[in-house]
Protein backbone atom coordinates (compact mmCIF):
# COMPACT_ATOMS: atom_id res chain seq x y z
CA UNK A 1 0.00 0.00 0.00
CA UNK A 2 2.43 2.20 0.67
CA UNK A 3 4.93 1.59 -2.79
CA UNK A 4 1.15 2.49 -4.16
CA UNK A 5 1.12 5.95 -2.35
CA UNK A 6 4.48 6.85 -3.22
CA UNK A 7 3.76 6.43 -6.67
CA UNK A 8 1.33 8.51 -7.05
CA UNK A 9 3.08 10.99 -4.88
CA UNK A 10 5.89 10.78 -7.48
CA UNK A 11 3.56 10.59 -10.55
CA UNK A 12 2.09 13.87 -9.14
CA UNK A 13 5.20 15.83 -8.02
CA UNK A 14 6.72 14.61 -11.58
CA UNK A 15 3.31 16.32 -13.37
CA UNK A 16 3.62 19.38 -11.44
CA UNK A 17 7.52 20.29 -12.55
CA UNK A 18 6.61 19.35 -15.91
CA UNK A 19 3.25 22.26 -15.79
CA UNK A 20 5.79 24.52 -14.58
CA UNK A 21 8.52 23.87 -16.96
CA UNK A 22 6.03 23.65 -19.94
CA UNK A 23 4.90 26.94 -19.00
CA UNK A 24 8.22 28.95 -18.45
CA UNK A 25 9.73 27.26 -21.26
CA UNK A 26 6.91 28.74 -23.49
CA UNK A 27 6.68 31.89 -22.28
CA UNK A 28 10.24 32.50 -23.21
CA UNK A 29 9.94 31.07 -26.95
CA UNK A 30 6.37 32.10 -27.46
CA UNK A 31 6.65 35.12 -30.67
CA UNK A 32 5.18 37.76 -29.49
CA UNK A 33 1.52 38.08 -31.04
CA UNK A 34 0.65 40.74 -33.55
CA UNK A 35 -1.25 43.85 -31.42
CA UNK A 36 -4.38 43.91 -31.31
CA UNK A 37 -6.70 46.84 -31.42
CA UNK A 38 -8.06 45.78 -27.87
CA UNK A 39 -4.58 45.10 -26.65
CA UNK A 40 -4.49 48.05 -24.44
CA UNK A 41 -7.78 47.16 -22.62
CA UNK A 42 -7.56 45.27 -19.31
CA UNK A 43 -8.77 41.94 -18.91
CA UNK A 44 -11.65 41.74 -16.68
CA UNK A 45 -10.87 41.77 -12.80
CA UNK A 46 -11.01 38.84 -10.83
CA UNK A 47 -8.95 36.21 -8.67
CA UNK A 48 -5.25 36.10 -9.06
CA UNK A 49 -3.22 33.45 -11.03
CA UNK A 50 -4.04 30.44 -9.02
CA UNK A 51 -0.55 28.75 -8.17
CA UNK A 52 0.24 25.30 -10.25
CA UNK A 53 -0.63 23.30 -6.63
CA UNK A 54 -4.32 25.20 -6.58
CA UNK A 55 -5.09 24.79 -10.41
CA UNK A 56 -4.03 21.03 -9.47
CA UNK A 57 -6.90 20.75 -7.16
CA UNK A 58 -8.89 22.83 -8.84
CA UNK A 59 -9.03 20.20 -11.24
CA UNK A 60 -9.14 17.14 -10.14
CA UNK A 61 -10.63 17.19 -6.88
CA UNK A 62 -13.93 19.41 -8.60
CA UNK A 63 -16.47 17.76 -5.68
CA UNK A 64 -14.26 20.43 -2.64
CA UNK A 65 -14.00 23.87 -5.51
CA UNK A 66 -17.69 25.24 -4.95
CA UNK A 67 -17.18 27.47 -7.53
CA UNK A 68 -20.58 29.80 -6.98
CA UNK A 69 -19.50 31.20 -3.44
CA UNK A 70 -16.54 32.03 -4.83
CA UNK A 71 -18.05 34.39 -7.86
CA UNK A 72 -20.62 36.07 -5.50
CA UNK A 73 -17.64 37.15 -3.56
CA UNK A 74 -15.82 38.08 -7.35
CA UNK A 75 -18.82 40.15 -8.38
CA UNK A 76 -19.53 41.77 -4.92
CA UNK A 77 -15.48 42.94 -5.07
CA UNK A 78 -15.41 43.05 -8.92
CA UNK A 79 -18.65 44.29 -10.50
CA UNK A 80 -20.56 41.92 -12.96
CA UNK A 81 -17.73 40.66 -14.97
CA UNK A 82 -15.46 39.00 -13.53
CA UNK A 83 -12.28 36.18 -14.49
CA UNK A 84 -10.35 33.55 -12.59
CA UNK A 85 -6.27 33.72 -13.64
CA UNK A 86 -5.25 30.10 -14.05
CA UNK A 87 -1.24 29.50 -14.44
CA UNK A 88 -0.48 31.65 -17.24
CA UNK A 89 -3.07 31.02 -19.32
CA UNK A 90 -3.88 33.48 -22.08
CA UNK A 91 -7.74 33.49 -21.76
CA UNK A 92 -8.97 33.13 -18.21
CA UNK A 93 -12.18 31.95 -18.29
CA UNK A 94 -15.03 35.16 -17.77
CA UNK A 95 -17.87 35.01 -16.27
CA UNK A 96 -20.88 37.52 -16.43
CA UNK A 97 -23.99 37.85 -13.71
CA UNK A 98 -25.90 40.72 -15.15
CA UNK A 99 -29.05 40.39 -17.12
CA UNK A 100 -28.29 43.49 -19.04
CA UNK A 101 -24.58 42.54 -20.36
CA UNK A 102 -25.95 39.26 -21.22
CA UNK A 103 -28.80 40.51 -23.21
CA UNK A 104 -25.97 42.81 -24.85
CA UNK A 105 -23.35 39.37 -25.81
CA UNK A 106 -25.57 37.05 -26.30
CA UNK A 107 -28.53 38.92 -27.77
CA UNK A 108 -26.89 42.35 -29.33
CA UNK A 109 -23.58 40.36 -30.62
CA UNK A 110 -24.73 36.63 -30.80
CA UNK A 111 -22.40 36.22 -34.05
CA UNK A 112 -19.17 36.88 -31.77
CA UNK A 113 -20.53 35.09 -28.39
CA UNK A 114 -21.82 31.88 -30.33
CA UNK A 115 -19.08 29.58 -30.57
CA UNK A 116 -18.05 26.62 -27.50
CA UNK A 117 -14.61 25.74 -26.20
CA UNK A 118 -12.78 23.32 -27.65
CA UNK A 119 -13.61 20.03 -26.35
CA UNK A 120 -10.98 17.71 -24.18
CA UNK A 121 -10.24 14.66 -25.39
CA UNK A 122 -13.55 12.51 -23.49
CA UNK A 123 -15.41 14.82 -24.61
CA UNK A 124 -14.40 14.66 -27.88
CA UNK A 125 -14.77 10.74 -27.63
CA UNK A 126 -18.15 11.07 -26.35
CA UNK A 127 -19.69 13.45 -28.83
CA UNK A 128 -17.72 11.75 -32.11
CA UNK A 129 -15.37 14.95 -32.18
CA UNK A 130 -18.38 17.55 -31.49
CA UNK A 131 -20.61 16.47 -33.61
CA UNK A 132 -23.96 17.31 -31.54
CA UNK A 133 -26.01 20.29 -31.60
CA UNK A 134 -24.67 21.70 -27.58
CA UNK A 135 -20.88 21.29 -28.28
CA UNK A 136 -20.49 22.05 -32.67
CA UNK A 137 -18.53 24.88 -33.29
CA UNK A 138 -20.67 27.70 -34.60
CA UNK A 139 -20.72 26.96 -38.52
CA UNK A 140 -22.29 24.99 -40.96
CA UNK A 141 -22.67 21.74 -39.29
CA UNK A 142 -24.14 22.98 -35.98
CA UNK A 143 -26.55 24.98 -37.80
CA UNK A 144 -27.81 21.74 -40.02
CA UNK A 145 -27.92 19.66 -37.08
CA UNK A 146 -30.04 21.90 -35.16
CA UNK A 147 -31.93 23.03 -37.80
CA UNK A 148 -32.71 19.47 -38.27
CA UNK A 149 -33.67 18.98 -34.73
CA UNK A 150 -36.14 21.64 -34.50
CA UNK A 151 -37.68 20.83 -37.48
CA UNK A 152 -38.08 17.35 -37.82
CA UNK A 153 -38.41 16.84 -34.05
CA UNK A 154 -39.26 19.68 -31.93
CA UNK A 155 -41.78 21.71 -34.18
CA UNK A 156 -45.06 22.03 -32.36
CA UNK A 157 -46.89 20.08 -35.54
CA UNK A 158 -44.42 17.24 -35.13
CA UNK A 159 -44.70 17.63 -30.62
CA UNK A 160 -48.18 16.09 -31.44
CA UNK A 161 -47.62 13.13 -32.98
CA UNK A 162 -46.24 12.19 -29.67
CA UNK A 163 -49.38 12.98 -27.55
CA UNK A 164 -50.43 9.43 -27.51
CA UNK A 165 -46.81 8.44 -25.92
CA UNK A 166 -47.23 11.25 -23.67
CA UNK A 167 -50.50 9.46 -22.26
CA UNK A 168 -49.25 6.34 -21.95
CA UNK A 169 -46.02 7.21 -19.86
CA UNK A 170 -48.34 9.38 -17.62
CA UNK A 171 -50.73 6.39 -16.91
CA UNK A 172 -47.32 4.16 -15.97
CA UNK A 173 -45.94 7.05 -14.06
CA UNK A 174 -49.13 7.58 -12.09
CA UNK A 175 -49.71 3.87 -11.13
CA UNK A 176 -46.15 3.59 -9.78
CA UNK A 177 -46.57 6.46 -7.81
CA UNK A 178 -49.83 5.26 -6.79
CA UNK A 179 -48.51 1.55 -5.59
CA UNK A 180 -45.17 2.46 -4.23
CA UNK A 181 -47.10 4.94 -1.61
CA UNK A 182 -49.89 2.26 -1.00
CA UNK A 183 -52.70 4.61 -1.47
CA UNK A 184 -51.02 7.08 0.73
CA UNK A 185 -50.10 5.29 3.65
CA UNK A 186 -46.31 4.89 2.65
CA UNK A 187 -43.84 8.02 2.49
CA UNK A 188 -42.06 7.82 -1.28
CA UNK A 189 -38.97 9.09 -2.67
CA UNK A 190 -40.46 10.06 -6.61
CA UNK A 191 -36.92 11.21 -8.60
CA UNK A 192 -36.16 7.84 -9.85
CA UNK A 193 -40.17 7.72 -11.16
CA UNK A 194 -39.81 10.84 -12.96
CA UNK A 195 -36.42 10.31 -14.38
CA UNK A 196 -38.16 7.09 -15.41
CA UNK A 197 -41.12 8.60 -16.59
CA UNK A 198 -39.17 11.37 -18.95
CA UNK A 199 -36.78 9.13 -19.78
CA UNK A 200 -39.58 6.61 -21.38
CA UNK A 201 -40.40 9.34 -23.56
CA UNK A 202 -37.75 10.30 -24.93
CA UNK A 203 -36.66 7.22 -25.70
CA UNK A 204 -40.25 6.75 -27.46
CA UNK A 205 -39.08 10.36 -29.35
CA UNK A 206 -35.38 9.22 -29.86
CA UNK A 207 -35.98 5.29 -31.61
CA UNK A 208 -39.85 5.81 -32.36
CA UNK A 209 -41.08 3.00 -30.69
CA UNK A 210 -42.21 1.44 -27.19
CA UNK A 211 -38.90 0.02 -25.97
CA UNK A 212 -39.42 -2.58 -23.48
CA UNK A 213 -38.81 -1.13 -19.55
CA UNK A 214 -35.40 -3.51 -19.45
CA UNK A 215 -34.10 -1.95 -22.64
CA UNK A 216 -35.09 1.16 -21.70
CA UNK A 217 -33.47 0.74 -17.84
CA UNK A 218 -30.21 -0.34 -19.80
CA UNK A 219 -29.94 2.75 -21.58
CA UNK A 220 -30.61 4.87 -19.07
CA UNK A 221 -28.11 3.07 -16.85
CA UNK A 222 -25.46 3.57 -19.41
CA UNK A 223 -26.25 7.28 -19.85
CA UNK A 224 -26.39 8.06 -15.67
CA UNK A 225 -22.75 6.40 -15.89
CA UNK A 226 -21.39 9.03 -18.22
CA UNK A 227 -23.08 11.60 -16.10
CA UNK A 228 -21.65 10.24 -12.51
CA UNK A 229 -18.23 9.70 -14.33
CA UNK A 230 -17.87 12.90 -16.24
CA UNK A 231 -16.39 15.14 -13.92
CA UNK A 232 -14.04 12.19 -13.05
CA UNK A 233 -12.47 12.68 -16.92
CA UNK A 234 -11.89 15.90 -16.65
CA UNK A 235 -8.07 15.03 -15.57
CA UNK A 236 -7.53 14.83 -19.14
CA UNK A 237 -8.06 18.22 -20.11
CA UNK A 238 -4.43 19.11 -18.83
CA UNK A 239 -1.52 17.60 -20.72
CA UNK A 240 -4.01 14.45 -21.85
CA UNK A 241 -0.85 12.49 -23.24
CA UNK A 242 0.53 12.63 -19.33
CA UNK A 243 -2.86 12.22 -17.32
CA UNK A 244 -3.58 9.10 -19.76
CA UNK A 245 -0.49 7.18 -18.11
CA UNK A 246 -1.22 8.45 -15.24
CA UNK A 247 -5.22 7.62 -15.05
CA UNK A 248 -4.94 4.80 -17.07
CA UNK A 249 -7.78 2.79 -15.62
CA UNK A 250 -9.84 5.84 -15.67
CA UNK A 251 -9.30 6.47 -19.28
CA UNK A 252 -10.32 2.84 -19.88
CA UNK A 253 -13.24 2.86 -18.32
CA UNK A 254 -14.15 5.67 -20.75
CA UNK A 255 -13.59 3.76 -23.54
CA UNK A 256 -15.37 0.60 -22.28
CA UNK A 257 -18.17 2.98 -21.86
CA UNK A 258 -18.46 4.21 -25.23
CA UNK A 259 -17.72 0.65 -26.60
CA UNK A 260 -20.81 -0.40 -24.67
CA UNK A 261 -23.24 2.60 -25.89
CA UNK A 262 -22.21 1.72 -28.99
CA UNK A 263 -23.37 -2.01 -28.65
CA UNK A 264 -26.79 -0.72 -27.23
CA UNK A 265 -27.59 1.93 -29.81
CA UNK A 266 -26.73 0.84 -33.07
CA UNK A 267 -28.93 -1.88 -33.34
CA UNK A 268 -31.67 0.01 -32.71
CA UNK A 269 -30.09 2.78 -35.66
CA UNK A 270 -29.75 -0.52 -37.81
CA UNK A 271 -33.62 -1.20 -36.95
CA UNK A 272 -34.80 2.30 -37.63
CA UNK A 273 -32.97 2.37 -40.97
CA UNK A 274 -33.79 -0.56 -42.11
CA UNK A 275 -37.73 0.09 -41.85
CA UNK A 276 -36.97 3.27 -43.73
CA UNK A 277 -35.37 1.38 -46.64
CA UNK A 278 -38.16 -0.44 -47.08
CA UNK A 279 -41.00 2.44 -47.19
CA UNK A 280 -43.11 1.38 -44.60
CA UNK A 281 -43.45 5.18 -43.30
CA UNK A 282 -46.88 5.38 -44.13
CA UNK A 283 -47.84 1.93 -42.27
CA UNK A 284 -50.16 2.41 -39.07
CA UNK A 285 -48.21 3.05 -35.94
CA UNK A 286 -45.36 4.70 -37.80
CA UNK A 287 -43.83 7.63 -35.55
CA UNK A 288 -40.87 9.92 -37.58
CA UNK A 289 -38.30 9.62 -35.33
CA UNK A 290 -35.08 11.82 -33.93
CA UNK A 291 -33.12 8.70 -35.17
CA UNK A 292 -35.31 8.62 -38.62
CA UNK A 293 -34.65 12.32 -39.13
CA UNK A 294 -30.55 11.42 -38.55
CA UNK A 295 -30.72 8.65 -40.81
CA UNK A 296 -32.05 11.09 -43.43
CA UNK A 297 -29.55 13.86 -42.49
CA UNK A 298 -26.87 15.42 -45.06
CA UNK A 299 -24.09 17.12 -43.10
CA UNK A 300 -22.23 20.13 -44.59
CA UNK A 301 -18.59 18.33 -44.59
CA UNK A 302 -16.79 16.86 -47.18
CA UNK A 303 -19.11 18.06 -49.61
CA UNK A 304 -21.82 16.57 -47.98
CA UNK A 305 -22.10 13.45 -46.52
CA UNK A 306 -24.38 11.18 -44.36
CA UNK A 307 -24.00 11.18 -40.41
CA UNK A 308 -21.72 8.04 -39.29
CA UNK A 309 -23.47 5.67 -36.66
CA UNK A 310 -21.23 6.98 -34.40
CA UNK A 311 -22.23 10.41 -34.88
CA UNK A 312 -25.79 9.48 -34.62
CA UNK A 313 -24.80 7.64 -31.22
CA UNK A 314 -23.71 10.66 -30.13
CA UNK A 315 -26.52 12.55 -30.95
CA UNK A 316 -29.28 10.15 -29.23
CA UNK A 317 -27.25 10.24 -26.16
CA UNK A 318 -27.28 14.29 -26.27
CA UNK A 319 -30.89 14.06 -26.81
CA UNK A 320 -31.71 11.94 -23.74
CA UNK A 321 -29.06 13.05 -21.19
CA UNK A 322 -29.76 16.82 -22.26
CA UNK A 323 -33.61 16.30 -21.90
CA UNK A 324 -34.31 13.84 -18.92
CA UNK A 325 -31.91 15.35 -16.22
CA UNK A 326 -32.99 19.08 -16.75
CA UNK A 327 -36.45 18.11 -16.76
CA UNK A 328 -36.76 15.27 -13.97
CA UNK A 329 -35.06 17.73 -12.09
CA UNK A 330 -37.23 20.97 -12.50
CA UNK A 331 -40.44 18.69 -11.93
CA UNK A 332 -38.95 17.19 -8.62
CA UNK A 333 -38.13 21.15 -7.76
CA UNK A 334 -41.76 22.20 -8.71
CA UNK A 335 -43.60 19.26 -7.12
CA UNK A 336 -40.64 19.83 -3.83
CA UNK A 337 -42.55 23.52 -3.34
CA UNK A 338 -45.89 22.55 -4.05
CA UNK A 339 -45.31 19.89 -1.23
CA UNK A 340 -44.04 23.03 1.37
CA UNK A 341 -47.00 25.16 0.18
CA UNK A 342 -50.04 23.47 0.68
CA UNK A 343 -51.73 27.03 -0.55
CA UNK A 344 -50.13 26.97 -3.77
CA UNK A 345 -50.81 23.51 -4.35
CA UNK A 346 -54.36 24.20 -3.61
CA UNK A 347 -55.00 27.15 -6.06
CA UNK A 348 -53.51 24.89 -8.77
CA UNK A 349 -55.80 22.15 -8.34
CA UNK A 350 -58.72 24.53 -8.27
CA UNK A 351 -57.75 25.95 -11.21
CA UNK A 352 -57.49 22.35 -13.05
CA UNK A 353 -60.18 21.59 -11.53
CA UNK A 354 -62.58 24.38 -13.26
CA UNK A 355 -60.90 23.20 -16.60
CA UNK A 356 -61.02 19.82 -16.55
CA UNK A 357 -63.94 17.29 -15.39
CA UNK A 358 -63.48 15.16 -11.98
CA UNK A 359 -63.12 11.64 -13.90
CA UNK A 360 -60.67 12.73 -16.91
CA UNK A 361 -56.97 13.46 -17.27
CA UNK A 362 -56.04 16.81 -18.09
CA UNK A 363 -55.17 16.81 -21.60
CA UNK A 364 -52.58 18.46 -23.35
CA UNK A 365 -54.76 21.18 -25.12
CA UNK A 366 -56.53 21.99 -21.39
CA UNK A 367 -52.97 23.35 -20.57
CA UNK A 368 -53.70 26.98 -22.75
CA UNK A 369 -56.39 27.75 -20.22
CA UNK A 370 -54.66 27.19 -16.75
CA UNK A 371 -52.45 30.37 -16.12
CA UNK A 372 -51.32 29.30 -12.69
CA UNK A 373 -50.29 26.08 -13.11
CA UNK A 374 -47.71 28.51 -15.90
CA UNK A 375 -46.61 30.78 -13.76
CA UNK A 376 -45.99 27.62 -11.32
CA UNK A 377 -43.68 25.95 -13.91
CA UNK A 378 -41.81 29.10 -14.30
CA UNK A 379 -41.38 30.56 -11.28
CA UNK A 380 -39.86 26.75 -10.57
CA UNK A 381 -37.63 27.26 -13.67
CA UNK A 382 -36.45 31.03 -12.17
CA UNK A 383 -36.04 29.87 -8.57
CA UNK A 384 -34.64 26.45 -8.94
CA UNK A 385 -32.78 26.53 -12.72
CA UNK A 386 -31.29 22.86 -13.29
CA UNK A 387 -28.01 24.80 -14.47
CA UNK A 388 -27.09 27.17 -12.64
CA UNK A 389 -24.98 28.56 -15.73
CA UNK A 390 -25.44 28.45 -19.32
CA UNK A 391 -22.99 25.83 -21.38
CA UNK A 392 -20.04 28.06 -21.66
CA UNK A 393 -19.75 30.19 -24.87
CA UNK A 394 -16.60 31.68 -26.56
CA UNK A 395 -15.87 34.55 -28.69
CA UNK A 396 -14.78 34.02 -32.49
CA UNK A 397 -12.34 36.78 -32.49
CA UNK A 398 -10.97 39.47 -29.94
CA UNK A 399 -13.72 41.93 -28.71
CA UNK A 400 -13.85 44.68 -25.98
CA UNK A 401 -16.73 44.29 -23.59
CA UNK A 402 -17.58 46.53 -21.29
CA UNK A 403 -14.56 48.38 -21.24
CA UNK A 404 -12.66 44.74 -21.14
CA UNK A 405 -10.59 42.86 -23.38
CA UNK A 406 -12.10 39.76 -24.01
CA UNK A 407 -9.11 37.25 -26.02
CA UNK A 408 -10.62 35.33 -29.07
CA UNK A 409 -11.30 31.98 -27.65
CA UNK A 410 -11.90 33.12 -24.50
CA UNK A 411 -14.48 31.03 -22.39
CA UNK A 412 -17.16 33.38 -21.07
CA UNK A 413 -20.23 31.94 -18.64
CA UNK A 414 -23.31 33.27 -17.90
CA UNK A 415 -25.40 33.03 -14.82
CA UNK A 416 -28.82 31.50 -15.16
CA UNK A 417 -29.21 31.56 -11.39
CA UNK A 418 -27.76 34.93 -10.25
CA UNK A 419 -29.96 36.58 -13.52
CA UNK A 420 -33.35 35.02 -12.42
CA UNK A 421 -32.37 36.04 -8.29
CA UNK A 422 -31.61 39.63 -9.44
CA UNK A 423 -33.99 41.36 -6.70
CA UNK A 424 -33.79 44.58 -8.91
CA UNK A 425 -36.02 42.77 -11.08
CA UNK A 426 -37.58 40.26 -8.55
CA UNK A 427 -39.45 41.09 -5.20
CA UNK A 428 -38.22 38.75 -2.58
CA UNK A 429 -36.42 36.52 -5.19
CA UNK A 430 -35.58 33.37 -3.26
CA UNK A 431 -38.88 33.38 -2.34
CA UNK A 432 -41.48 30.81 -4.41
CA UNK A 433 -44.39 33.11 -5.47
CA UNK A 434 -46.04 32.03 -9.10
CA UNK A 435 -48.44 35.45 -8.17
CA UNK A 436 -45.58 37.28 -9.70
CA UNK A 437 -46.16 35.87 -13.24
CA UNK A 438 -50.05 36.96 -13.36
CA UNK A 439 -51.44 40.06 -14.14
CA UNK A 440 -49.83 43.04 -12.15
CA UNK A 441 -46.69 41.06 -11.29
CA UNK A 442 -43.38 42.09 -12.37
CA UNK A 443 -42.77 38.75 -14.07
CA UNK A 444 -46.35 39.56 -15.89
CA UNK A 445 -45.52 38.77 -19.72
CA UNK A 446 -42.36 37.96 -19.38
CA UNK A 447 -40.34 36.75 -22.63
CA UNK A 448 -37.75 33.42 -21.40
CA UNK A 449 -36.40 33.89 -25.23
CA UNK A 450 -34.59 36.95 -23.92
CA UNK A 451 -35.17 38.64 -27.48
CA UNK A 452 -36.41 42.38 -26.18
CA UNK A 453 -34.96 41.78 -22.25
CA UNK A 454 -33.55 39.45 -20.03
CA UNK A 455 -35.41 39.09 -16.73
CA UNK A 456 -35.07 34.94 -16.79
CA UNK A 457 -32.99 32.41 -18.99
CA UNK A 458 -33.59 29.20 -18.08
CA UNK A 459 -33.23 28.10 -21.48
CA UNK A 460 -30.32 30.22 -22.44
CA UNK A 461 -30.93 33.23 -25.14
CA UNK A 462 -29.59 33.92 -28.38
CA UNK A 463 -28.35 32.07 -30.61
CA UNK A 464 -27.70 28.60 -28.32
CA UNK A 465 -30.70 28.83 -26.90
CA UNK A 466 -31.65 25.82 -26.06
CA UNK A 467 -33.90 24.45 -29.05
CA UNK A 468 -35.91 21.61 -26.36
CA UNK A 469 -37.75 24.48 -24.78
CA UNK A 470 -41.22 24.35 -25.98
CA UNK A 471 -41.01 20.44 -25.19
CA UNK A 472 -39.55 21.34 -21.79
CA UNK A 473 -42.36 23.53 -20.80
CA UNK A 474 -44.96 21.12 -22.42
CA UNK A 475 -43.89 17.89 -20.74
CA UNK A 476 -43.30 20.34 -16.80
CA UNK A 477 -47.04 22.07 -17.23
CA UNK A 478 -48.59 18.02 -18.40
CA UNK A 479 -46.69 16.08 -15.53
CA UNK A 480 -47.40 19.01 -13.12
CA UNK A 481 -50.90 19.53 -13.95
CA UNK A 482 -51.88 15.33 -13.77
CA UNK A 483 -49.94 15.03 -10.71
CA UNK A 484 -52.03 17.66 -8.41
CA UNK A 485 -55.20 16.38 -10.29
CA UNK A 486 -54.91 12.57 -9.56
CA UNK A 487 -52.93 13.35 -5.86
CA UNK A 488 -52.44 15.51 -2.77
CA UNK A 489 -48.73 15.74 -2.22
CA UNK A 490 -47.73 15.98 1.31
CA UNK A 491 -44.72 16.06 3.81
CA UNK A 492 -43.52 12.27 4.59
CA UNK A 493 -44.41 13.00 8.20
CA UNK A 494 -46.40 15.69 10.19
CA UNK A 495 -44.57 19.00 10.75
CA UNK A 496 -41.41 17.60 9.12
CA UNK A 497 -40.05 20.42 6.52
CA UNK A 498 -38.96 20.25 3.25
CA UNK A 499 -35.28 20.63 2.90
CA UNK A 500 -34.61 22.83 -0.43
CA UNK A 501 -30.55 22.77 -0.10
CA UNK A 502 -29.20 22.46 -2.92
CA UNK A 503 -26.84 19.90 -4.26
CA UNK A 504 -24.58 20.19 -7.92
CA UNK A 505 -24.53 17.21 -10.17
CA UNK A 506 -24.91 16.74 -13.89
CA UNK A 507 -27.90 19.64 -13.07
CA UNK A 508 -28.19 21.56 -9.66
CA UNK A 509 -30.60 18.94 -7.59
CA UNK A 510 -31.79 18.85 -4.56
CA UNK A 511 -29.28 17.16 -1.60
CA UNK A 512 -32.24 15.61 0.57
CA UNK A 513 -34.48 14.07 -2.43
CA UNK A 514 -38.01 14.70 -2.47
CA UNK A 515 -39.96 12.24 -0.47
CA UNK A 516 -43.30 12.65 0.06
CA UNK A 517 -46.96 11.14 1.21
CA UNK A 518 -49.18 11.04 -2.65
CA UNK A 519 -52.56 10.46 -1.56
CA UNK A 520 -55.23 9.70 -4.08
CA UNK A 521 -57.81 12.53 -4.57
CA UNK A 522 -61.34 11.52 -3.82
CA UNK A 523 -63.79 11.20 -6.52
CA UNK A 524 -67.38 13.02 -5.72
Amino acid sequence: MEEHCLFYLAALAIFILMLVMTFFISSLLQTPPRRHKTASLPLPPGLQPLSVLGTFFALFRRSEFDVEPLLRRLHSRHGPVVSFRLLSFPRPPIFVSDRVLAHRALVGRGATFADRPSAIDPGLIISSNRHNVTGAPYGPVWRALRRNLATKVLHPSQLRVYSPARRQVLDVLLKDLETKSSGGAAAVVVMESFRFAVFSLLAFMCFGERLDDEKIRRIASLQRELLSNFVSFSVFAVYPKITKLLFRSRWKKLLDFRSKQEETYVPLIDARRNLLLRRQRSEDGFVYSYVDSLVDLEIPEDGGRKLKDGEIVSLCSEFLSAGTDTTATALQWIMANLVKRPDIQTKLYEEIERVVEKDAVVREEDLQWMPYLKAVVLEGLRRHPPGHFVLPHTVTEEVEFEGYRIPKGAVVTFSVAEIGWDGAVWTEPMEFRPERFLEGGEGEGVDITGVQEIRMMPFGVGRRICPAMGLALLHLEYFVANLVKEFEWMPAADGEEIDLTEKVEFTVVMKTPLKARIVPRKRT
